[in-house]
């Protein structure tokens, strides 16, 4: 238990570090001191800083992937796989912001063999996301003319600004958000007979409205 308050402290005071100083403005002295550990207490949860910046980055990207593969065995119809993966994808940002901010900020410092790791698991979240729209195309729930690569990289690519934007105080909540972007994705994505589905037209915003 010690060890897993000590390794925390470490991940939260490296986060505030490098989103304000940067990765390379911050050693594991000024971490340890900041978080009043050792730097036996440091090395002892992670090889090296190297090690350090790839948990960060890790920990959200595993989480988007799991919630992705859950939803895809937990729900059998297009719609209600790609809403929940979205709803999973939107909610990380509320979760894990800071890890967020310094991926983006730090990602061009991870070591290659680091990189690999985060691409594989970037990768495997994409492909997911593919499979379900051209199963959506399939079951004639999405629209067969749109393209899925164009349509997935959109999907990610929407969201994944979000770091940019989003404030855990702001106007709307993260599951306020999560509806909004479901009804915009939907709204280009669904055929006009699936709009007409009651189940699927459940995730659309005018139909929650009018509840």
């Amino acid at each position: 238990m010690v060890e897993k308050q000590l390794k925390e402290r470490i991940i939260e005071t490296a986060l505030t570090l490098f989103e304000k100083y940067g990765y390379h403005g911050v050693t594991v002295d000024r971490i340890v001191a900041e978080c009043g550990a050792s730097k036996g207490g440091f090395y002892h949860n992670f090889k090296s800083k190297d090690e350090l910046l790839y948990h960060i980055h890790d920990v959200f990207i595993t989480y988007v992937l799991n919630k992705a593969q859950e939803a895809y065995v937990k729900y059998k119809t297009p719609t209600k796989r790609l809403c929940a993966i979205i709803h999973s994808f939107v909610r990380v940002f509320h979760i894990y912001k800071p890890h967020i901010t310094v991926f983006n900020q730090e990602a061009a410092y991870l070591k290659p063999e680091y990189a690999e790791k985060i691409n594989e698991k970037r990768e495997r979240y994409k492909q997911i996301i593919f499979q379900v729209l051209r199963e959506g195309i399939e079951a004639k729930e999405f629209r067969s003319e749109i393209s899925i690569e164009l349509a997935g990289l959109s999907i990610i690519g929407m969201v994944n600004w979000m770091y940019k934007w989003y404030k855990p105080d702001g106007p709307m909540s993260i599951e306020q958000i999560a509806v909004a972007f479901n009804d915009l994705i939907l709204h280009s994505l669904l055929t006009e007979e699936a709009k007409r589905d009651e189940d699927i037209s459940s995730f659309l915003l005018s139909h929650v409205s009018d509840e």
